[in-house]
Formats: structure tokens, sequence, C-alpha cells
């Protein structure tokens, strides 16, 4: 039974084959490559900070000992500027009092020979 038509063949030898896989070109650096420049950049980082925190460290050292080391000179001059004080006030004591007889420059009004620093500083 032939119905008037010719029925469409495929060629011979047959069709193309459908490329359906993505050919998209590679760009930039793998997954790989990111990571370890990212791994390699905190550990530079890290080492970084690590050495940093040696030098605050020796810094805050010799900060202390400088200062341990200077604490005799301090102290010598502290002492060098209450001894200035006391001559200084002891004269402001004899220049108010010389109209005042029998007076003692210097004499504590205190029953003790026990040595007490001044701690009212006169500015």
């Amino acid at each position: 039974m032939s119905h008037g038509f010719k029925q469409d063949m495929p060629p011979s030898g047959g069709y193309e084959t459908i490329r359906y896989k993505r050919n998209l070109p590679l760009r930039g650096p793998s997954g790989a490559m990111i990571f370890g420049g990212v791994a390699a950049i905190c550990a530079f980082g890290f080492w970084r900070l690590g050495a940093a925190n040696v030098e605050k460290r020796e810094l805050k050292r010799e900060k202390a000992w400088s200062r341990i080391y200077l604490v005799p000179l301090i102290l010598a001059e502290q002492d060098r500027d209450a001894y200035r004080r006391s001559q200084a006030a002891l004269a402001r004591e004899k220049e108010i009092m010389s109209d005042y007889p029998g007076w003692e420059v210097g004499k504590s009004s205190y029953n003790s020979s026990r040595y007490t620093p001044s701690t009212i500083v006169v500015l």
C-alpha cells in the first residue's frame, strides 16, 4: 500500500553527533591554586604576627629593665628635691617668725625623734 509520499530518511552515514557538553574556556586559576595562595598569605601573616609579638615582648622587657635601673637615680633626685624644699621651708619659717623671741626654727611640734617626711607640697 502506497500513500503517495516518500518517508524522510537520515542521510547516508548518519547525522552528526550532538554536542551537549559545555565547551567553556578555562578562565583564571583553579580552586586549588586559590586555596593554596590564601593559605600561603595567611601563613606569612601569622609568621609576621609572631615576629611582631616577639619584638613587642622584647621592647616591654627592655622598658621594664630601664625603669628598674633608673629607680636609684629617681630616688636620689627626689631626696635632693625634698632636702632643697625643707631648707627653703626653714628659711621661710626663720624669716616669718623672726619677730617672735624664743622661737626655734625647724623644731617639730610633735614629741618624737622619729623622722616623718612632709606630705604637704607647697606649690
